[in-house]
């Protein structure tokens, strides 16, 4: 890359996802939130957070300090667990099966760590109680069966004058009865029965058997607890979540020795479901599982605009600094306070990157990088930082709802609605509405952010309304324009005179004409004309 200064030469090394960094990196350039002394607490706990907020670097992290307080982390991307016909083929082999085969490939994953953990542990490696009950959890997960039709036949041969016999054969998908009786009155007779089985092989776990050989092993593992750490469940079918969730809750969750966190995007999430007959399986939240953590709501900037920035100076200067070999080393970098004068022009374009992040780690990694590059050899300047983010913006969270057209309708028309009329960035929304199909999907594409939840209005006894933020790169283009956002949200009617508000009161009378109507837009594009 000639003609990068190599502060932005490093700006573009920096690997954009977790997974591009090996363990040690991971720690060494983690920057705690406010999130680790949560998350090392032995409670089970669900981990929300949309893509790009951290999730995987929190639980790399959090593996990596239990083991080095003597006890095991195992870290698991459910997105490498199951094969594709059990992900994907969803007519043709049930939920209960597919569940299954994951499972099988979930616990493997975990005996293989266990082992590995272990292997260095010469007492644990010579104790051949231990080996044996780690070869009992294996034993207790390769249980097969065979459904499908049987058929059975009795070949007779007699070699007597005088013979007789009864018998009687039954031919189910269960277990195959049959009967011969037979009576000779000299010579010999042979009867040999031949049994076929048609069908698939199926995987038969009991659940029994597992749960007693993960007792037993953490048993022989003395004082050592294990942190299993499931990522990206969210990757899962939805109908295949609350049965994995069943398993965890049976089998693994009542063991003392075992932790389990979940890291999850909260809105392609389904932990509990509803069989025929009215039976609930999974996980239930706040008894089997705490849900406190959500990581979209740790860093936003209009939340707390010095812990949002010390929070990104950190990260960066830890992704530029950790693990870097010394031809690679950005002269003078030695400290977060060189970060932005050797790399940006003032200190307001660095906020201005830290409200273009909207409170996601990934997003500011590659704004960054985009800024840096077009900056070449140049300081970050302003107009570099509102191109980067526009420039994100347009490839990736805007080309993720080009599957779903009217999610982007909804987005132009939120523009319109909140930036061009109102000359806002935020809106509320009630949060009757706020699980709508369309509405979720700019969340989950990172194109809208919620700031606040749970606001209620005094003349809407009841009701409580949400606050969002449109992204950053969204409407850069109108800065600078006469549509420019003035504020978060206007204060009154004659919002243009009667001032702005960045955090909402608890009383929302005030801002009622910022409140957006999903069902008004959904009734404009259903209107003919």
């Amino acid at each position: 890359m000639a003609g990068l200064s190599s502060i932005n030469r490093a700006f573009n090394r920096v690997p954009r996802r977790a997974e591009s960094r090996v363990s040690t990196q991971l720690k060494d350039t983690f920057v705690d939130s406010g999130v680790a002394a949560a998350l090392e607490s032995i409670d089970h706990q669900v981990v929300y957070g949309r893509r790009g907020t951290g999730k995987t670097h929190a639980f790399a992290y959090l593996a990596a300090t239990r083991a080095e307080a003597g006890d095991i982390g195992i870290y698991v991307d459910l997105r490498t667990v199951g094969s594709a016909e059990g992900l994907f083929e969803f007519e043709q082999i049930t939920p209960v099966e597919r569940t299954a085969r994951i499972l099988v490939d979930l616990l493997g994953q975990v005996h293989d760590a266990v082992l590995n953990a272990v292997l260095d542990d010469d007492a644990l490696v010579a104790d051949e109680s231990f080996v044996t009950r780690l070869d009992t959890f294996l034993t207790s997960l390769t249980g097969i069966r065979v459904v499908g039709p049987v058929e059975s036949t009795v070949e007779k041969e007699d070699t007597t004058s005088s013979a007789s016999s009864v018998k009687a054969g039954l031919a189910l998908p269960q277990p195959t009865l049959s009967m011969t009786v037979a009576a000779e009155s000299g010579g010999s007779n042979r009867d040999r029965q031949v049994e076929v089985r048609r069908g698939q092989e199926r995987i038969s776990l009991n659940f029994a058997d597992v749960a007693r050989a993960l007792r037993e092993l953490a048993a022989s593992l003395s004082a050592r607890r294990i942190w299993l750490l499931l990522d990206e469940w969210s990757s899962l079918p939805l109908d295949v979540q609350p049965y994995l969730g069943a398993f965890l809750v049976r089998c693994v969750t009542p063991v003392q020795a075992f932790t389990v966190k979940i890291a999850a995007i909260e809105q392609q999430t389904r932990f509990r479901h509803v069989l025929e007959g009215g039976t609930t399986i999974g996980i239930e939240l706040g008894a089997d599982f705490a849900a406190n953590i959500n990581l979209d709501e740790f860093m936003v900037f209009e939340q707390d605009a010095q812990r949002a920035r010390d929070f990104f100076r950190g990260l960066l200067f830890k992704h530029l600094t950790a693990g870097v070999d010394d031809d690679e080393r950005v002269d003078g970098l030695n400290s977060e306070s060189d970060l932005i004068s050797l790399g940006f022009t003032g200190y307001r374009v660095f906020d201005e990157l830290v409200r273009a992040a909207e409170g996601v780690p990934r997003d500011a990694i590659n704004i960054a990088a985009k800024a840096a590059f077009r900056a070449s050899d140049r300081t970050i300047s302003m107009p570099d930082v509102r191109a980067a983010a526009r420039q994100w913006f347009q490839a990736d969270k805007e080309g993720a709802l080009r599957g779903v057209p009217a999610a982007h309708e909804l987005l132009n028309w939120v523009i319109d609605k909140v930036i061009r009329e109102k000359r806002a960035r935020g809106f509320l929304v009630n949060q009757r509405s706020a699980g709508a199909p369309l509405l979720t999907a700019l969340f989950d594409a990172r194109v809208l952010h919620l700031v606040r939840r749970g606001y209620s209005a005094q003349d809407a006894p009841g009701e409580r309304y949400d606050v969002y933020v449109i992204d950053y790169g969204a409407y850069v283009d109108l800065i600078n324009t006469q549509n420019a956002p003035q504020g978060m949200l206007p204060l009154n009617e004659e919002f243009t005179d009667g001032g702005w508000v960045e955090v909402p009161e608890q009383d929302l009378r005030a801002l009622r004409r910022a409140i957006l109507d999903i069902d008004t837009f959904v009734q404009s594009t259903s209107t003919p004309g």
